[in-house]
């Protein structure tokens, strides 16, 4: 692949790295930044470059996966404080899934002629690892066009939503949608064994009928789907992502329907 640009990946977790290793095997010029020891990162471990001013200084595409709007600020603004190293990239983009109300503070905090563009993806850690993510692209149109053949070597699927931020929205709407069918289907699931019905029978009836999802189609193969709730795990992830779709609506976290998908959420337990 043609594509002559160096790229910086920040924060090389359970998403971030792999995202890396395809763009490597793409050909192109990608090193990789954490604040875990290097003995994390197997075989990247060569592309990974400690030294914050060296990393921004490597690269003239930076993405973030980093979890939360706290780990974005350090990495961006504060600890490790890339947006304010000289002679770095030129263009951001944001892949972690965060408040949309927040990306308007990253905007406004951003050096004057940074291109901003926001790429969550969704997928889960298996879709990373195949290169087979769905990104929820925000920004501009010229900006997007010019990096579309870096996202073609993580993904296969690309949704434009409109401008800065319209990717971030679209993927916690996405997001509510999907923890609410985590929450509806394991409880299904759980009633299917109280009351003697087979579950690979009923699911395979639900993808037949009116009860299909993608969670439940495919719940064999998701990688979180019988796990308990963890803060660092999907289910966490996805109780996080439904408070930044809450914030982005200005919603009320006590409301009952909001507030029973996060109970269920941080409640789940282990499903063996």
């Amino acid at each position: 692949m043609t594509f002559d640009k160096k790229i910086g990946v920040a924060g090389c977790g359970r998403m971030g790295l792999p995202m890396a290793r395809a763009i490597k095997r793409s050909g192109i010029t990608v090193h990789g930044f954490d604040i875990r020891r290097e003995s994390e990162f197997g075989d990247f471990t060569s592309h990974m470059i400690t030294d914050p001013a060296e990393f921004a200084q490597s690269c003239e595409i930076l993405f973030t996966v980093v979890r939360n709007n706290d780990q974005t600020d350090a990495l961006l603004f504060d600890e490790q404080a890339l947006l304010k190293i000289p002679n770095s990239f030129k263009t951001l983009v944001i892949s972690s899934t965060l408040s949309p109300n927040y990306l308007e503070t990253v905007k406004a905090r951003a050096p004057a002629g940074l291109t901003l563009i926001d790429a969550p993806m969704s997928g889960a850690a298996v879709a990373a690892d195949e290169a087979h993510l769905s990104f929820m692209l925000g920004g501009d149109d010229a900006a997007l066009d010019e990096l579309q053949p870096l996202f073609y070597t993580m993904g296969t699927r690309f949704h434009r939503m409109g401008p800065f931020g319209a990717g971030m929205t679209a993927k916690v709407l996405n997001n509510y949608v999907a923890a609410a069918s985590v929450v509806v289907n394991r409880q299904a699931f759980l009633w299917a064994d109280q009351l003697g019905i087979d579950r690979e029978r009923l699911r395979a009836l639900m993808h037949d009928s009116s009860g299909q999802s993608w969670f439940g189609s495919r719940y064999n193969k998701i990688e979180f789907a019988r796990d308990g709730y963890d803060s660092d795990n999907s289910i966490g992830i996805l109780k996080k992502d439904v408070e930044c779709c809450i914030d982005c609506v200005e919603g009320d976290l006590s409301e009952p329907l909001n507030a029973a998908i996060l109970d269920r959420l941080a409640n789940m337990k282990q499903d063996i």
